[in-house]
Parts: C-alpha cells; structure tokens; sequence
C-alpha cells in the first residue's frame, strides 16, 4: 500500500489510509522503533511484524516491541538463508498474511490459512506407552507459548514463588532471542531463568528456556529430570516446538507433570498436550480473553486436551498448588 523512510512519514501516511499490517524496523531515523509502535497501539491498534537485524541492541530492542505488542519478527539474518531472492519474498509475505489475521482491538484470530503440510513430533520421538509409572514428589511444569508469549511469560513467571516446581519452556523464537530473553526474565523474576544447555538438571526453583532454532526435549535418569538439545527438523513448523517438549514430557514424567499451553498462532503444542493428559498430567489452556492470539489454546481446547482453561492471571497460582 505504501512505504515510509521513516516514523514521521508513516505517521503521516497513516492519517489518510490504515494498512491491515505495517512492517517496522526496530532502528529507524528521526524516531526509534519502540516508541512508533507504542503510538500505532495506542491510536490505532494495527498488527505489526518486526523485521530486524539480530545485533544484542537490536535483540533488545525487538523483545521490547513485543512487549509493546508487535505479532511477530523476523530476523534478517533468517532472510539470507532463503536463496533466490523469491523465497524470502515467499516467507516474508506468509508471515504478515498470518499477521494479518490478528485483531489487536479483539485479541482473537480468524480461521487459519491454508498451508503446505508440516512434520509431526514423530519426526523427533516416537510415540511409545508411559514410562513414568511411578509418581515421585518432585513435578515439572511444562509449557509452550508464541504470539504474544513474551509478556504472558513475563506475567506468569513474575507471579511464581522461588520454590517453584522445576519449569520447561518453549517460546517460539529465533537464535539469539532467546538467551537475552531468559536473562531479563532473571533479573525480575523470584525463580532463577537461563536458556538451556545440554545436560542442564530441572530443579525447584529453575526455570529453563529451549534455545532458539533448537527442539528441547526431557529426559528422567532415575529420580533426576534433564533436558536434551535437538537439532532435529522443524515440527509444526517450528523449531523449537511445542510438541516435541510436550511429548516428551509426557513420556517421562507422565502424572508427575503439569502442561500449560499459552497464547499464540497455529496449533503446535495442542497435540503433545493432549498426549500429557492422556499420562495423567494436569493441562492448561490459556482463555480467550487474556490471549493475544487464541490459536494454540483453542485448538488444545477442541481436541480436549485442557484439564482447565484458565485466565492467564490464574495459572500461576495453579502451578503453586500443585
């Protein structure tokens, strides 16, 4: 519809026509990004993709346009994989088409759009009967999260006691992201939060974060949960994926753990979800009304995989009595 060089022409622009999405850049002249978006949200709430460099100021940068309610972002460094010069155009247009199926003003999403076909958590771990026979005391507290992920993540894990059950966490993010992401949950949070490594131990009172770019599986050697790093392919689209964690979960900790499935785009999560209910753990969808994109909880929803559906103001409190 119409492009701008900088905030002050966009503004400009956005007095006689309103797009359905704008892209925006998070390092702009004349204007930072941050505080374009907090003016578009706040005048006229309109989805916004970020497309950004991936340098640790622009990572800032970019998770706090997220918190100020930018829908999704793209790494640049991600375009340069896709060669021709057609294939980003390709994936560049598929994001703000989904984006543009977000309603700010509603928080909600319209039916999805047609896509190619995607992988399966199959692909990663078969699908085999519980191992987790016996209960323990100590629980895990798995959960999966995308559009608008970032401040519902902030939202519960700042609510959450230091003696928390031991917590794994997908959030769908590229490389880069998610480290500076666990490190500023830290600094706010009663619970410790890092990104994941090889081998780190889930323990009360720590929180884990899958890296980006990479699956994040559980494993249980006795009575200690760790968790493995997977470079295996893309499930659901995505990687890291909801699923995959989830599945997992339910494989190796079975009724010894608990599912939340939060806001965001698609279904990835609703499946391996279900699959932790079937084992016997507890699972949560997050409500329509607290979701920025109620896509994963309601698809968890319809398939039944939700215990309970509960406000996102609730579900930490959920976790604490558990």
């Amino acid at each position: 519809m119409a492009t701008a060089g900088d905030p002050f022409i966009a503004a400009s622009k956005l007095r006689t026509e309103i797009p359905d999405v704008i892209t925006l850049d998070v390092e702009m002249p004349r204007m930072d990004g941050i505080s374009f978006l907090r003016r578009i949200m706040s005048q006229h709430p309109i989805p916004v993709v970020i497309i950004s460099s991936l340098s640790e100021r622009g990572t800032e940068t970019a998770l706090r346009a997220l918190e100020c309610g930018a829908v999704d972002f793209i790494p640049k460094s991600q375009l340069a994989l896709y060669t021709p010069v057609e294939d980003q155009q390709t994936f560049v247009c598929d994001v703000i088409k989904v984006a543009s199926r977000v309603n700010p003003k509603r928080k909600s999403m319209s039916a999805p759009l047609a896509v190619t076909p995607k992988l399966s958590s199959d692909v990663i771990l078969k699908p085999v009967a519980n191992k987790s026979m016996i209960q323990t005391t100590e629980k895990v507290i798995a959960v999966g999260a995308s559009t608008g992920g970032t401040e519902a993540l902030r939202v519960f894990l700042e609510a959450l006691p230091a003696d928390s059950p031991g917590i794994v966490i997908v959030q769908h993010m590229p490389e880069m992201f998610t480290r500076q992401f666990a490190n500023r949950l830290d600094s706010t949070c009663k619970v410790s939060v890092k990104e994941a490594a090889q081998g780190d131990s889930v323990l009360r009172g720590h929180v884990l974060i899958a890296p980006g770019n990479r699956h994040m599986i559980l494993k249980r050697s006795g009575a200690r949960y760790y968790v493995e790093i997977n470079d295996g392919p893309p499930v659901n689209r995505h990687r890291p994926s909801v699923d995959v964690l989830f599945r997992s979960v339910a494989q190796y900790a079975g009724r010894n753990s608990m599912g939340i499935l939060m806001t965001g785009m698609g279904d990835d999560g609703a499946k391996g979800l279900l699959e932790m209910k079937t084992a016997g753990a507890m699972t949560i969808a997050q409500d329509e009304r607290t979701s920025v994109v109620f896509g994963m909880p309601k698809e968890a929803i319809r398939l039944g995989a939700a215990t309970k559906v509960m406000a996102l103001e609730d579900i930490a409190g959920a976790v604490a009595r558990s």
